[in-house]
């Protein structure tokens, strides 16, 4: 079998986490907010819980659903390598937060958690992706065009909702879903945003990224196409935020299943003859 492609590299990603400042993330506060609620619907009780994120030591120890409450052991999402190192043992409860949009082997990461749960738990992740940071990828083409004739990977690929939940079914989940939520950020410059990434370690991630370092003309040029096509009246531009959730289930006997193709009961022609 060929080798999948290399498309984020692991080692530069903890480089740059561990070159941050210490300070808040917004983008971590959102995820652990929305999971509050996202579990809180959730009437069942879990007593094994997994919680895998960047900084896990400041993720919650406990995890609470709409049936109580579970202490979660927490891993460190990048270390240096694709897929973290994960601790033996079954769990009925998995939380993914903000590692699935810098994995290079999506399905396989996914497929290695299902094994990891019991039959009937369940699996929750959030991640950046589909439309985030478009803005700023459109602006970067169009400096590159302008400067260089070219294009340069400097903004990572980013999965979407439409393809979350066929992740989930080849992973071998049951009852798959996925959605997401949308955030409109504003910055007072381009230049504030390229800051605000380089202080959450949102650096360039790519393996296939310019070796050399970006330069002023270039960067200049990004922000001024940034602001011609995304600012606001007062001057402030908008970055585009969207976190994909996806939730599935370790397959088990008791959940529901499709009906078999013609075994329902009721045809669609005596329905349509009642309206």
């Amino acid at each position: 079998m060929s080798a999948l492609p290399q498309i984020f590299d692991p080692t530069r990603i903890a480089r740059n986490l561990a070159r941050r400042r210490d300070g808040g993330n917004f983008v971590r506060d959102l995820v652990i907010d929305d999971l509050g609620d996202r579990l809180g619907a959730h009437m069942r009780a879990f007593s094994d819980a997994l919680l895998i994120g960047p900084d896990a030591a400041t993720l919650p120890r406990t995890l609470v659903t709409g049936a109580g409450s579970v202490e979660a052991e927490r891993v460190e999402a990048f270390s240096g390598s694709d897929f973290p190192a994960l601790p033996e043992g079954d769990r009925d409860l998995i939380v993914s937060l903000l590692h699935l949009q810098a994995v290079n082997d999506v399905p396989g990461h996914l497929a290695r958690l299902r094994r990891m749960l019991k039959p009937d738990g369940l699996l929750m992740a959030a991640f950046v992706g589909g439309e985030s940071l478009t803005e700023l990828r459109e602006a970067f083409l169009a400096a590159d065009m302008q400067i260089s004739g070219g294009a340069s990977a400097r903004v990572a690929p980013m999965t979407q909702v439409r393809d979350a939940g066929a992740l989930l079914q080849r992973a071998g989940f049951a009852l798959p879903v996925a959605d997401v939520e949308t955030h409109i950020v504003r910055y007072a410059s381009p230049f504030a945003l390229m800051a605000d990434l380089k202080a959450l370690g949102a650096a360039n991630p790519l393996a296939d990224r310019p070796r050399r370092f970006t330069t002023r003309t270039l960067l200049t040029a990004a922000a001024e196409a940034y602001a011609a096509r995304d600012a606001d009246p007062d001057g402030r531009v908008r970055a585009t935020l969207e976190i994909v959730w996806i939730a599935g289930w370790a397959p088990h006997e008791s959940q529901q299943k499709p009906l078999r193709p013609g075994s329902a009961t009721v045809s669609m022609k005596d329905i349509l003859k009642k309206g």
